[in-house]
């Protein structure tokens, strides 16, 4: 298995990479997320790779960071899901919003993705439910509990903002049950 590739960018055609590494020139394909970070072309590149083979080719697929490639990991891991379709995903969203629409069980963030319908998006929810790091939000030191994720749907539903309810959340203490997290919540979104 090919797992890192260092070498020259030699050309850069989304998504396709051409990186030469000691004279042998790899084509990779990238998501989007990690296209805009790549240096130009000419200069050295690091990338974490997943090598997939199959009957008729052996491709590889690069990332900049270990959590884009392990999203990337665990998207293919799921029935129906390709190669094609975990870099759609990795494109059209950060491995952070991932989690967090996982985390929050959001089918209509993954539904924005192209390629990705609703009952594609409900399996992927399904599927990565604990598998990602729980992240709600980048700001977020942790991830909400059960409860916390119940007072932010409340709030949402409510007609506050996501990072409204969210900044709420991390401002209650730990292990405060939905009932009484909901009345502090609102209690902190109705100071001025």
């Amino acid at each position: 298995m090919i797992g890192r590739l260092c070498g020259t960018l030699l050309d850069k055609r989304p998504p396709t990479l051409l990186v030469d590494v000691a004279g042998v020139g790899y084509e990779v394909d990238v998501p989007m997320s990690t296209f805009y970070d790549l240096p130009a072309a000419g200069e050295r590149v690091t990338l974490l790779t997943h090598q997939v083979v199959r009957e008729d080719a052996h491709l590889l697929y690069g990332f900049l960071g270990s959590d884009e490639r392990e999203a990337f990991r665990q998207l293919i891991r799921i029935s129906g899901v390709g190669p094609r379709t975990a870099l759609a995903v990795l494109s059209g969203m950060s491995v952070a919003d991932l989690a967090r629409s996982v985390t929050l069980q959001e089918s209509g963030r993954l539904q924005k993705v192209p390629g990705i319908g609703r009952k594609t998006a409900e399996r992927l929810l399904l599927e990565l439910k604990g598998k990602l790091a729980p992240e709600v939000d980048a700001g977020a030191h942790a991830a909400p509990s059960d409860a916390g994720i119940d007072v932010l749907h409340a709030l949402l539903a409510l007609g506050y903002s996501e990072r409204e309810a969210g900044a709420a959340i991390r401002q209650l203490p730990a292990g405060i049950s939905v009932a009484d997290g909901i009345k502090q919540a609102l209690k902190l979104l109705a100071k001025p």
